[in-house]
């Protein structure tokens, strides 16, 4: 006869073995497991832990016009509180189809072609979900913008990368070309570009064109600072090609135009047939977008200067800082477009680009990005990337405290 004793030692090993069993069943097998927060986050809460000028993640450090504010208010206030239609309000995607007509010479069907969407990160994981299945192949050109290989890698794609030229960060289409195969199933593409603030010439967009001319490859071309472009320069949308324009998801950002990036509002112009697959998506991500917001940028809309006038804007502010830079140890090129400025210090220092930024940040206290983030392989060129949109006198008291960089690297 068993010992009492032992058959409750038995009966805790058989208890602790199901246990195990459940938690080894039930462990959670990470879907992004190379995938951490994002340097963005990193460093933000590394300028706010140093109390220094955070010139490191990409939004403006001022207000949005007090115009379209106070027709938030007006529209929350009237009562535009409720879903609006998963599409977007007619209003809102009528107004921005006539503003593409006005700003790029094309002009999108607003039933069928335009979606609101909150954000233009949105819009991205969208379009690649429409069109991305498992083993398809997606170029990427580097550095590319953190949330694209993620959108990818989620959908079973594969990201092939192509790097861009370097110095001017311009587009090798000799190496995209070589890129393509059978399986190529979408190039992802960005202009103006962050973090480089390259713009595309219509070059750029025809040899794009002739790249995929006749071939079943899509396009996704993230053109959220499609308003910022500097020295005469013009965006150049992929949407305004008359044969791109059947292959491409132009995904947008009102956030990015207008100073309130904190509103996650954003669009995508895309051919019918693209547009509805689209639309599956999106109805399932986010159904719908902010009620009021969607209304009052409606409106806001209704005077085009109110966008047109954003590149000059911007240009005092990059001239200002590019001034400013030229007086530092740094080496760089004024930046085309975007909000964003490089800077290479490779001939000061070899340290690591991340070593750096955090130095800066704690020592100099000005935050900024380290550009090998931007890489797949985190290749090191020892350049930094500077956000210039802030007031100017933050921007100024940043560029003094830069004229101190060489103490930070003895």
């Amino acid at each position: 006869m068993a010992k009492p004793w032992l058959f409750l030692f038995l009966r805790e090993i058989y208890s602790i073995l199901i246990s195990l069993r459940i938690s080894l069943r039930m462990s959670l097998i990470s879907k992004l497991p190379h995938i951490g927060t994002t340097i963005f986050t990193v460093m933000s809460k590394m300028a706010t832990d140093a109390e220094a000028i955070n010139l490191s993640q990409g939004f403006p450090g001022f207000g949005a016009d007090p115009i379209l504010l106070d027709l938030v208010a007006k529209y929350t206030k009237g009562g535009f509180n409720q879903y609006s239609p998963m599409s977007g309000i007619p209003a809102l995607r009528s107004i921005l189809a006539e503003k593409t007509k006005l700003t790029q010479g094309y002009l999108p069907d607003q039933e069928t072609e335009v979606t609101i969407v909150s954000g233009a990160t949105e819009a991205i994981f969208c379009a690649v979900t429409a069109v991305v299945r498992e083993g398809d192949e997606v170029i990427v050109l580097e550095p590319a913008y953190d949330s694209y290989e993620p959108a990818i890698s989620l959908n079973k794609g594969v990201p092939i990368y192509v790097p861009l030229n370097s110095g001017n960060f311009s587009v090798d289409w000799e190496k995209v070309k070589d890129a393509i195969s059978p399986k190529t199933r979408a190039i992802m593409v960005n202009s103006p570009h962050n973090p480089s603030g390259y713009v595309w010439t219509l070059s750029d967009v025809n040899q794009l064109a002739e790249l995929i001319r006749e071939k079943n490859i899509y396009v996704i071309s993230d053109e959220v600072y499609e308003h910022i472009t500097f020295d005469g320069k013009t965006h150049c949308s992929l949407g305004a090609h008359p044969e791109l324009r059947e292959k491409t998801f132009v995904c947008g950002s009102f956030g990015k135009s207008f100073h309130v990036t904190g509103w996650k509002i954003g669009y995508c112009l895309a051919p019918a047939a693209l547009t509805s697959e689209f639309r599956k998506i999106h109805q399932y991500v986010t159904f719908s977008t902010v009620t009021p917001i969607q209304f009052a940028l409606a409106e806001y809309l209704e005077v085009p200067d109110r966008y047109l006038s954003i590149p000059e804007f911007y240009q005092k502010k990059r001239d200002l800082f590019a001034k400013g830079l030229a007086e530092t140890e740094l080496e760089f090129i004024p930046s085309s477009g975007s909000f964003f400025q490089l800077a290479s210090y490779g001939h000061l220092s070899k340290i690591s680009d991340r070593e750096l930024a955090e130095k800066m940040t704690k020592e100099l206290r000005v935050a900024c990005i380290p550009i090998s983030v931007f890489y797949s392989d985190k290749k090191d060129d020892k350049i930094i990337r500077f956000c210039f949109a802030k007031e100017e006198a933050e921007l100024e008291e940043a560029l003094n405290r830069l004229k101190n960089l060489s103490s930070i690297l003895s």
